[in-house]
């Protein structure tokens, strides 16, 4: 019921400076459970906002009356990674090394939000639903910790898919699950699921 909403909201995206990206930004409104309406959308080039600042942003609804106002910054990547399984991070016993004296108990206060990192292999899933008329799917895996998001490759038509990713996530809160979720790409349309497990910090 508010024609000037405030979220307050912050959310963390892994971009990659090699590629230029948009930020889309989409302004539902909802009804009720079932009828939604889109009120207007928007569009942030990342490639032309300066680095390691935060810049605010007043950004006008395209075809729709009303602008929406953040804040980005834009600032490189800590603790973030993808990599094959070949060239897997924490392989090697001397980084095992620094990163057990690195988080060792006369070092806890050295940099409090410094809490330790994720490190998840994904390999493959098995027997997985039939998405598509072939009997076959295309099926991506997505890995959520906090507001961080990272996924795999699709591998089309198949429903044993071996992904061999190796995902490594800075941990914010020792009280967060990771979830990971198997989607079916589908062209243009949203993904279909095709499952999903939770598994807390604390249960590892």
């Amino acid at each position: 019921k508010s024609a000037n909403p405030q979220w307050r909201e912050q959310f963390d995206f892994h971009y990659f400076s090699d590629r230029k990206d948009m930020l889309d930004i989409e302004v539902w409104r909802k009804d009720n459970k079932k009828h939604e309406e889109l009120l207007g959308t928007c569009q942030v080039d990342i490639t032309a906002l300066p680095m390691k600042q935060t810049n605010r942003l007043e950004l006008p609804l395209e075809r729709h009356p009303g602008s929406l106002l953040m804040l980005i910054a834009v600032a490189p990547c800590t603790g973030v990674s993808i990599s094959d399984l070949c060239v897997c991070p924490l392989g090697d016993p001397s980084e095992r090394q620094q990163i057990s004296q690195r988080y060792c108990i006369k070092n806890s206060f050295r940099d409090i939000k410094d809490i330790g990192f994720l490190q998840v292999k994904v390999l493959k899933a098995v027997d997985l639903l039939a998405a598509d008329f072939s009997g076959k799917s295309d099926p991506f895996c997505v890995l959520e910790l906090g507001n961080d998001m990272l996924q795999t490759h699709t591998v089309y038509k198949n429903l044993n898919p071996e992904w061999n990713k190796v995902f490594t996530f800075p941990i914010k809160d020792i009280h967060d699950v990771l979830e990971v979720t198997v989607f079916d790409e589908d062209g243009d349309k949203p993904p279909d699921f095709l499952g999903k497990v939770a598994i807390p910090l604390l249960s590892v």
